[in-house]
């Protein structure tokens, strides 16, 4: 359940970063239907705290709200790639992960997440210009390179600003279903869905075609998801050959064309499923899979649960796609992780960062 989210400032707290979190969580949202969270602002370094931008932010909370929130979210800060952080922060992160709450860090708020302990033997996201160090200072950590956010037991690490909206998103998600997340991003006019694994915006030389782009092409496959596809087919619409589109979706979106495609349509079932009343063959036919026995196959693979057990968890019999009916429990965190809403023998769901091995 996520009902309980606190956002924990170091000195030296970067504004935006620390912006994200409260208004993804820190915004009264109810006149919408929609969650309203017991949000607080907390201090590990005394009630007033200079930011990065050089104006003071005052905290009205300290370390002792940290134990009673179901997510404790650490927005970046200014040198935090080589700094200490104070202690008992670092117990209480320990201490929530034990009890089954969330931590979620934003860019460079890792290094405080990797200095507690909690990343020794877990994957996580770093930001392009921190992930060297971040592997040099914390060996036991394994650093996915390249990638927007990670989701691991209890532990979501993401890359850098706009990264930190999509794992805000990507929890909502988890915790309370498509809709929700959905209708936050709507409210904060960003992308509902970027999958972990997509590509950060790292600089490279990327010559663009004077007519359609990937980009292009990227908006009409969400609206022709029900079709059968072919990069052939892609190719020709964005003006290209088919290997210099299939190289170019690579480098623009850090994954392959069938990969993306895969991933919109299981986000497409998320949001039938949670909010219609189509059978599961309706669903896999309006979402492009083609049956219920591949969209159950895919959809297993990307979120660790079968579409019936999805349905089962986050859809009540009068919710629709626009309303939401109340907080839900998962039942599909890690096995043994302590999550709330665990119950023996509900499915695990694997670390959420989508790699880019797939083939065209």
């Amino acid at each position: 359940m996520l009902n309980n989210v606190a956002a924990v400032l170091l000195d030296g707290v970067h504004p935006f970063e620390l912006g994200v979190v409260c208004e993804v969580f820190g915004l009264d949202r109810g006149d919408e239907g929609l969650p309203v969270y017991d949000f607080a602002v907390v201090s590990a370094e005394g009630p007033r705290l200079r930011t990065h931008a050089g104006f003071d932010v005052v905290a009205p909370y300290d370390l002792d709200r940290l134990d009673e929130a179901d997510l404790i979210a650490v927005p970046a800060g200014d040198s935090f790639t080589d700094r200490e952080f104070p202690p008992e922060l670092l117990k209480a992160l320990v201490r929530a992960v034990d009890r089954g709450a969330w931590v979620l860090s934003v860019c460079s708020g890792v290094f405080a997440v990797a200095a507690a302990g909690l990343l020794d033997g877990r994957r996580c996201a770093a930001h392009w210009r921190h992930l060297e160090l971040l592997s040099r200072r914390y060996p036991q950590v394994r650093v996915e390179p390249d990638v927007l956010y990670v989701e691991d037991a209890g532990v979501i690490t993401s890359a850098g600003t706009a990264a930190g909206i999509d794992a805000c998103l990507h929890l909502v998600r988890r915790e309370q279903g498509t809709a929700v997340a959905n209708a936050i991003a709507r409210r904060m006019v960003v992308p509902p869905h970027r999958e972990g694994g997509q590509a950060q915006y790292v600089a490279r030389p990327l010559p663009r075609a004077t007519s359609d782009t990937v980009t292009g092409v990227l908006s009409w496959m969400e609206r022709h998801l029900d079709r059968e596809l072919t990069v052939d087919e892609l190719a020709a619409r964005a003006h290209m050959s088919p290997r210099t589109f299939a190289r170019r979706f690579q480098q623009e979106t850090g994954t392959t064309p069938y990969r993306w495609l895969l991933g919109q349509r299981v986000l497409l079932a998320r949001e039938l499923l949670e909010g219609t009343d189509h059978t599961v063959d309706a669903v896999a036919v309006r979402a492009g899979f083609g049956n219920a026995a591949t969209m159950r196959h895919h959809f297993t693979r990307w979120t660790g649960t079968t579409p019936q057990a999805y349905r089962r968890t986050f859809r009540d019999p009068e919710c629709t796609l626009s309303v939401w009916t109340g907080p839900r429990k998962s039942r599909y965190a890690p096995a043994g992780s302590g999550r709330p809403g665990d119950t023996p023998g509900s499915p695990a769901a694997p670390p959420t960062a989508v790699s880019s091995d797939s083939t065209v």
